[in-house]
């Protein structure tokens, strides 16, 4: 019989996080690793679990996740998409919820590149006009 797992791919500045869940007492693993273990503070485990506190499906689900790129509070956030999308799979009834929280939505902002003769995006070297 084939096992029941839903998948979400959730994105944020340069993190990527590929989430699956899987029927299960709600386990959050990322990377091989326990969440509390991986991300180091609780208000990004907060973060993490909101989509589940949306849909009242709290503990329903085993969380597995693969992510890269970008930091602790980018890779949570990419983490949280993830499992919107994936809860979205599972049940598409959640939509309307999802939705209204503004879990669905990708956050579009990103770094910006830097350009030729600045030192960063925007900033200028100092001007003097003698």
């Amino acid at each position: 019989m084939a096992k029941v797992e839903y998948r979400g791919t959730g994105r944020r500045k340069k993190s990527i996080a590929r989430v699956r869940l899987v029927p299960g007492e709600g386990n959050v693993t990322i990377n091989n690793r326990d969440m509390r273990e991986y991300l180091p503070f609780e208000s990004l485990i907060l973060d993490l679990n909101q989509p589940f506190a949306v849909t009242e499906t709290e503990g329903n689900y085993d969380v597995l996740v693969n992510v890269h790129g970008g930091g602790f509070t980018g890779q949570a956030q990419a983490i949280r998409h993830g499992i919107a999308r994936a809860l979205l799979e599972a049940n598409p009834e959640h939509r309307a919820e999802l939705k209204r929280a503004g879990l669905l939505t990708r956050d579009p902002r990103m770094k910006e590149r830097m350009k030729p003769g600045l030192k960063k995006a925007r900033k200028a070297p100092q001007f003097s006009k003698r």
